[in-house]
């Protein structure tokens, strides 16, 4: 009897094991991607440093704007970062291809489908938002600037700088593709359609936060540009969902009807 409460015990734990060792394998492939790419943006790190400096070369109007590496390690922490998060970006379909991996256990063999169509909106939707993000800098970079006195000389921390567009850029690129996990949970039947569309007050509210925290530059322009594009993307999910749920009504229906009838 021991036996059978030993061998059930271990049957119920199995699956959690499984799902930790495919949870370590698709977190170690993820890795080692971004390190391949990691070495790709390293090389690639003085072409990306001279279009990220381009807005503050730019700026313009009799105002002076240079960036300045203010100790020994700057520069070389500048390009660590820089070959980093350029790795995150290139190798994009790599780790989100796993995160898509580890989940699909959950779904049907039709849903299955789904998910990885999913994952093929996923890609482009995280390269988009690191655009939005990549074209917002200029406005944010300009605006700031143009508060200095005329002719005068504007000093930016390079590191500070740096951090902060890259950040940017790699948050609206996550950003962007939240809403299709909104989708992935609906499919799950974790959460309906009509759940998410109730929640939209405060989904407006949470996008009006980011966008105001990612852009801390007061610039009425440079929140639009980020949040419509998120506001639009967060409904789009909710229409998925709503159309997705119909039609499992109406299966369901349909299957309870022919259930009655065989009765």
């Amino acid at each position: 009897m021991a036996n059978a409460t030993q061998v059930s015990s271990t049957d119920r734990r199995m699956p959690l094991v499984e799902h930790l060792i495919e949870l370590r394998k698709r977190l170690m492939r993820a890795a080692l991607g971004i390190i391949v790419g990691s070495v790709i943006g390293w090389f690639l790190s003085d072409q990306i440093l001279l279009l990220m400096s381009a807005p503050i070369n730019g700026a313009g109007d009799g105002r002076l704007a240079k960036l300045n590496f203010t100790n020994v390690t700057s520069a070389f922490d500048v390009r660590f970062e820089i070959a980093l998060i350029a790795g995150i970006v290139i190798t994009s379909p790599i780790w989100l291809y796993q995160i898509f991996a580890f989940i699909t256990p959950a779904f049907t063999r039709q849903e299955k489908k789904f998910v990885f169509g999913f994952f093929f909106s996923a890609v482009p939707l995280f390269l988009a938002g690191c655009a939005a993000g990549w074209f917002v800098i200029p406005h944010i970079v300009v605006l700031m600037i143009s508060f200095a006195p005329g002719n005068s000389a504007s000093l930016l921390d390079g590191k500070e700088y740096l951090d902060f567009a890259l950040r940017l850029m790699l948050i609206v690129g996550v950003a962007f593709v939240l809403p299709v996990f909104l989708v992935i949970m609906n499919f799950a039947r974790l959460v309906r359609g009509k759940t998410i569309f109730k929640a939209w007050r405060f989904a407006l509210l949470a996008i009006t936060l980011f966008t105001a925290i990612a852009t801390p530059s007061a610039d009425v322009i440079s929140m639009l540009l980020l949040a419509i594009p998120m506001v639009a993307l967060f409904f789009a999910a909710v229409g998925v969902s709503v159309v997705h749920d119909r039609r499992l009504d109406r299966r369901e229906a349909a299957a309870l009807a022919g259930a009655g009838t065989l009765e």
